[in-house]
């Protein structure tokens, strides 16, 4: 697939502007009512659909298939990753009229990494087809970790990241305003909004380690997984003030996305495979679409008829790598 100079200098523009949209937001500090939070979401999504129409229109329908299927996989690991925002503006304790800056910040941090690794894994692949196997294990190892430790929340206060920069760096009691840096008794000092802001950084970075190898499974053109990942990340503070409130009813949220890592490390081991050999199989692009697609609405069904009969369960977002145990003191006699 060719991209002319033009349709990248169009494409990067839309991207910027729409972001620079959602920066505009961020800096007036508010309650974001449900109505905003709802419109904004909306419209987000309405310009990621018209975008696709318009490239399937441009570039055919083959590749237009290869965008919805990717924007769809990377939507719904991008509401996992909102969870994860929830859980650490949860533990952190971040007040809401500050939750504008970290998102805002979260998703350009998550934009740039992602940037980093398409281009990073477009290389791999077009020198080394064997990364496609690579690929597909790391998905396959993802999705067994992601199952097991579905009913589980990531340990935030223990993330490494976290915990040395509490260790090198003097932290403040409170949020000052919400500055990130500030000066108390003539000493310099960062703010628990730095802290957070770090915790949003290592969670955008594990993100980006699964997503990309994933959007890679439905697509391998650099655009496609370029422009995929921008508009499923964009509108997402948006969507946060949406769902943050819906997001406990998505009990087999963790679930669903295991199964659907799961399938498309499937996908590109095969598809390793088939270069090998024709005779092995490979699963096609409009077939992956289909099956996402399924796999995440029986997700929701599932996820709401749970919450309606058991209004007690509690969605999780899921841990990779299992929570530290905590340890207790020991009770002296």
């Amino acid at each position: 697939m060719e991209v002319t100079p033009l349709g990248w200098g169009i494409t990067i523009a839309l991207i910027l502007g729409l972001l620079a949209l959602d920066l505009w937001q961020s800096l007036r500090p508010h309650q974001v009512r449900f109505r905003e939070a709802t419109l904004w979401s909306l419209f987000y999504i309405a310009v990621a659909i018209g975008f696709g129409l318009v490239f399937t229109a441009v570039a055919g329908g083959g590749y237009g298939v290869e965008y919805f299927a990717g924007y769809l996989v990377e939507k719904s690991l991008s509401v996992d990753n909102l969870f994860v925002f929830v859980v650490i503006m949860s533990v952190f304790a971040v007040p809401q009229i500050h939750q504008h800056k970290v998102l805002i910040i979260g998703i350009i941090l998550a934009l740039v990494l992602r940037v980093i690794f398409i281009m990073v894994g477009a290389a791999l692949l077009s020198l080394f087809s064997f990364m496609f196997l690579v690929f597909g294990l790391l998905l396959l190892w993802t999705a067994v970790q992601l199952y097991r430790h579905r009913d589980q929340d990531p340990d935030v206060e223990n993330n490494l990241l976290v915990r040395t920069t509490r260790r090198v760096l003097p932290v403040t009691d409170d949020y000052v305003g919400g500055k990130l840096v500030t000066r108390v008794n003539g000493r310099r000092m960062v703010t628990p909004l730095m802290v957070v802001l770090v915790a949003i950084g290592g969670t955008d970075l594990l993100f980006a380690l699964d997503s990309i190898p994933a959007v890679f499974g439905v697509t391998q053109e650099p655009y496609i997984v370029l422009v995929a990942n921008a508009f499923a990340l964009l509108g997402l503070r948006a969507l946060y003030f949406l769902v943050t409130g819906l997001l406990d009813r998505l009990v087999y949220l963790s679930t669903g996305l295991a199964v659907v890592l799961g399938f498309i490390g499937v996908k590109l081991i095969l598809h390793w495979a088939h270069q090998l050999t024709p005779r092995v199989p490979e699963v096609e692009t409009p077939v992956s679409l289909i099956v996402i697609g399924v796999i995440l609405s029986i997700t929701v069904v599932a996820s709401l008829v749970k919450a309606k009969r058991d209004p007690t369960a509690r969605a999780h977002a899921g841990a990779v790598i299992a929570p530290q145990a905590r340890e207790h003191p020991r009770t002296r006699r």
